[in-house]
């Protein structure tokens, strides 16, 4: 098994996403976020599509032969591409409100929401992801607040936003194992592009001109971050244990810090940056190796 190529491929995509709160961000300032959404999905499932041909001959599959794979990949993808709707378009629209460094390490707390939440499906959870669950409120409090200030609007937008990342990695957990992951990643974005076309008509009614003017941003969220970091996620989900996977993903926070500083000159001041090196923090201690448990591979589960 070639983890060293996997940990480069998920280090690979977290420098795409830390590049992509860049691009949404620019994104706004010609189309919604619904809008933003709608074309960077049914980009990225364009551009996989096309590909999809040329990446079967390099890695020796392809289309599903039976009715149940085919409804399975059709479920699969159905469940991941609403999930994923769902976060992307809070996160989208709480990047209008807050600076791109701090909209990463807000996202970035999927990553302890998931052995968290993993409660609930019976897990039990470590002294270490309690401490870093602390950690990182500590870490939200100084990077989001200002004495007895609330949360500002787009921190809300980016916890919840967090919440359903979080319920996306444990869909892709889920399904990955038991279907073609380029074909669940490609699906997933057809899903969330024509969930997201409605609200997009009815709310924002985009003109197409505002749209070609938003053309850089859009490509690269729809091809790069979209359909090259997304399909790198779910690859390299296959062959990795999940905590060191999680702490390799974890690094666009870092990605998104560095992009807003050089490309949109976004500085943070050092009450925000102190919280942002407590939840990163945080991060870490959540990701403390455990023991390796073999999931079986089988029939494909419900």
């Amino acid at each position: 098994m070639n983890n060293w190529r996997d940990q480069l491929l998920l280090i690979l995509g977290a420098l795409i996403w830390g590049g992509a709160f860049v691009a949404q961000s620019a994104g706004m300032d010609y189309i919604g976020p619904w809008t933003f959404l709608c074309v960077r999905s049914f980009i990225a499932f364009a551009a996989l599509s096309a590909l999809m041909p040329f990446l079967d001959r390099i890695r020796h599959t392809g289309k599903p032969r039976t009715e149940t794979e085919k409804k399975y990949l059709f479920k699969a993808a159905f469940c991941c591409g609403a999930v994923l709707c769902a976060a992307s378009i809070f996160q989208q629209a709480g990047i209008q409100y807050t600076s791109v460094g701090k909209a990463g390490f807000l996202t970035t707390l999927y990553v302890i929401l998931v052995p968290v939440l993993s409660v609930f499906l019976g897990r039990k959870i470590r002294w270490n992801v309690w401490l870093a669950v602390l950690l990182a409120m500590a870490g939200i409090y100084f990077l989001s607040l200002s004495g007895m200030e609330a949360l500002a609007l787009g921190d809300i937008l980016l916890l919840i936003c967090a919440f359903l990342f979080t319920g996306h990695i444990l869909t892709i957990d889920h399904f990955s194992p038991h279907t073609d992951p380029v074909r669940l990643s490609a699906w997933q974005f057809l899903v969330c592009g024509m969930i997201s076309l409605i609200p997009m008509l009815v709310f924002e009614r985009p003109a197409v001109n505002m749209i070609f003017q938003a053309a850089v941003p859009i490509l690269y969220a729809g091809v790069m971050s979209s359909g090259a970091a997304y399909t790198l996620q779910i690859v390299s989900q296959k062959n990795l244990e999940p905590s060191l996977a999680s702490i390799l993903m974890s690094l666009e926070s870092v990605f998104a810090a560095l992009c807003g500083f050089i490309i949109l000159h976004q500085v943070l001041l050092p009450r925000e940056l102190l919280g942002c090196c407590l939840v990163f923090a945080g991060v870490l201690l959540a990701q403390l190796p455990e023991k390796k448990q073999t999931a079986e591979e089988g029939s494909l589960p419900e």
